[in-house]
């Protein structure tokens, strides 16, 4: 099973905000996940990223990839 940590897009047409979940890279983007992790709102300035290190870095030594948004995120936040 080749597990991700990433995006699911949630919010209304034209007000994106994202929660930061792991899932299994087969399933839809805005489908069927494994844990929510934390969340990621760009629409408000400065933009607000809040996500579980203790989480994050748990699923990370246990084999999961962040995409390239969420290894961002991460090392905006610290995480990483």
């Amino acid at each position: 099973m080749a597990v991700k940590i990433r995006l699911r897009r949630m919010g209304a047409k034209k007000a994106p905000f994202y929660r930061v979940v792991v899932a299994d890279s087969r399933f839809p983007r805005d489908g069927r996940f494994i844990e929510e992790i934390g969340y990621y709102d760009p629409t408000k300035e400065p933009a607000v990223v809040k996500i579980d290190g203790e989480k994050a870095k748990k699923w990370i030594s246990t084999g999961a990839q962040p995409t390239d948004t969420v290894r961002a995120l991460l090392k905006k936040s610290e995480i990483l």
